[in-house]
């Protein structure tokens, strides 16, 4: 194995950190309940967004519709994505992650009361540098879970 110099170090470390802020925005843009025009402009424009059990979205049209649709039926609120472990590889201007993830949001239960959700999965991803700039060439995400949970109100003294 070739060993690497400071500088080629160095810049994984800044890829690596890069495409971590890359993911922070995306969570702040699904955050954003689901702006699908913050999420379009994380990807490149025929990158690919996937959840599992659905259609790919192919394209920023398809992304941002899926995204809008998801805001529009109001079924999502509040919600938060949070994202850990992360194993990112890189190799020039491309890079491979997989991340885990912990999403939670208040919905609506079939009788219309107030409910809250949580989500477990992984994403696994593919990111190209573009300009300078690391952008999504893909997203995949595995939903692992994805249940109801209750909330009891509770005082503090």
């Amino acid at each position: 194995m070739t060993k690497l110099s400071v500088e080629e170090r160095l810049q994984r470390l800044e890829d690596i950190e890069e495409i971590r802020q890359l993911k922070a925005q995306y969570a702040e843009a699904c955050d954003d309940d689901h702006n699908g025009d913050r999420v379009i402009a994380l990807f490149v424009p025929d990158g690919v967004w996937h959840q599992v059990s659905l259609p790919p979205c192919n394209g920023h049209a398809e992304i941002r519709a899926f995204m809008m649709n998801i805001r529009e039926s109001g079924r999502l609120r509040n919600s938060s994505h949070m994202f850990t472990n992360p194993m990112i590889e890189v190799d020039g201007d491309n890079a491979n992650g997989h991340w885990k993830f912990v999403m939670v949001y208040t919905g609506n239960a079939p009788d219309d009361t107030t409910q809250y959700h949580r989500i477990l999965g992984y994403y696994d991803e593919e990111y190209v540098r573009v300009d300078g700039a690391w952008m999504f060439k893909s997203l995949r995400v595995t939903v692992v879970e994805n249940n109801a949970y209750s909330v009891e109100d509770s005082k503090f003294d």
